[in-house]
């Protein structure tokens, strides 16, 4: 099939379950679309069942889609970008201690946290998998994803520095944990013996630091281009070349993509606020990337929901799958409790700050992506089919009940 009959196929299909979800069920975009899905990918499956050559057409489309590849190099670029575009650059400095603590030591507790508790638990089950590709695993399950919970939080009347807590967090762990996969990704294809400590951290700085850098120049000098002219549709354009643009170049330059776009939105979106082009440009800009956002992520769940149709489960695994689920939800309370006891001393939190931000962690499509670029003789079908089982929780259990909590417990 023609990458345009693919991508004409998915918005339809995204079009189709949006406007479904809209007219009769009216949950969160990202949870409808993505239960829609699951729903027309469970009824597929038991059509195959009964008549095999019922849902081939598909089956085959969804496994023609590198899932990997359209994700990584095509959509999150976009996605982080729209996210930290409408970021408050001034509330953000503000809660900058917290944000950076939580994406950066909150991803490491997590990781080490639970790939230890992977490493313990699989022989259980006779799996022999080597530590560093449990870490792996833990990297690529421990990024958080801001798109639905914010829009559940925001309708219970959440307060604006949680909401910018968890906003922060979410888009700048994000590239965190893609760093931190490719790192523990370069180590376990070269070997611990090959790498020193030394070399391991270098390579962590590069991607990160070099990310973060380049994030800055991209931001600033689209600002400044946008600045000097007064017509909407060229700085629309601007903005669309430094992301596809500069993700691309970030990939050549072996520097974080995802940490340049969120830098760069953060830039742009303010510095334009501040200064920047008149009101009426500044409205289309916005409204632009909120389409795209929207748009991006309508297609993401879906895709999300219509894996299950590629993905091989059995009952073992699905019962590690299971006990996963509650393996990640304890490494996400120390990841986010350890941080939060350590900032408490220098920072208000508010109330049942560490119980909203761990059931508010929602897993999303970017932990899927990454366990699908595992290579073969990584256990990519075992770990596949565990990160898809704790993202599906996580959208569908977590994502329908955190507004219901956060009332509770703010009440």
């Amino acid at each position: 099939m023609q990458s345009y009959e693919i991508l004409t196929l998915l918005i339809c299909l995204a079009a189709l379950f949006a406007y479904i979800n809209h007219r009769f069920i009216k949950w969160p975009p990202t949870i409808g679309i993505m239960a829609l899905s699951l729903t027309v990918s469970l009824i597929l499956l038991v059509a195959t069942a009964l008549y095999p050559q019922s849902s081939s057409f598909l089956v085959k489309f969804i496994a023609s889609v590198d899932f990997h590849s359209l994700l990584m190099n095509g959509m999150l670029g976009p996605l982080l970008f729209a996210g930290s575009i409408q970021v408050d650059a001034t509330g953000l400095q503000k809660e900058r201690l917290p944000v950076i603590t939580l994406a950066t030591i909150g991803i490491f507790i997590s990781t080490f946290l639970l790939g230890s508790l992977l490493y313990l638990l699989l022989p259980v089950f006779h799996l022999n998998v080597a530590y560093i590709h449990c870490l792996l695993f833990a990297a690529l399950i421990s990024p958080t994803d801001p798109v639905a919970i914010l829009a559940i939080l925001k309708k219970a009347g959440i307060s604006k520095t949680l909401e910018l807590k968890i906003s922060g967090e979410s888009l700048f762990n994000d590239g965190v944990a893609v760093v931190m996969f490719i790192t523990l990704l370069e180590v376990a294809q070269t070997g611990t013996g090959n790498l020193s400590m030394s070399d391991i951290s270098l390579l962590f700085i590069k991607e990160a630091g070099g990310g973060l850098l380049w994030g800055l120049l991209l931001g600033y000098a689209c600002y400044y281009a946008i600045r000097s002219i007064d017509k909407y549709e060229v700085e629309v354009l601007v903005t669309i070349a430094a992301v596809m643009g500069g993700y691309m170049l970030a990939g050549k330059m072996h520097i974080s993509g995802p940490l340049a776009m969120v830098v760069a939105g953060i830039v742009i979106g303010n510095k334009g606020r501040e200064t920047g082009s008149p009101a009426l440009s500044k409205d289309h800009l916005r409204q632009f990337w909120e389409l795209i956002d929207e748009m991006l992520n309508a297609i993401l769940f879906m895709l999300v929901g219509f894996e299950m149709l590629v993905i091989k489960i059995n009952t073992a695994v699905l019962f590690i799958s299971l006990v996963c689920i509650g393996l990640a939800l304890i490494s996400r309370w120390a990841s986010v409790a350890v941080p939060v006891v350590l900032l408490r001393y220098k920072l208000n939190f508010e109330k049942n700050a560490i119980a909203i931000l761990t059931w508010g962690g929602l897993r999303g499509g970017l932990s899927i992506a990454l366990a699908l670029s595992l290579p073969d003789g990584m256990h990519r079908d075992l770990f596949v089919t565990i990160t898809y089982v704790v993202v599906v929780f996580s959208i569908l259990i977590q994502g329908l009940t955190i507004g219901k909590m956060y009332r509770k417990l703010s009440a």
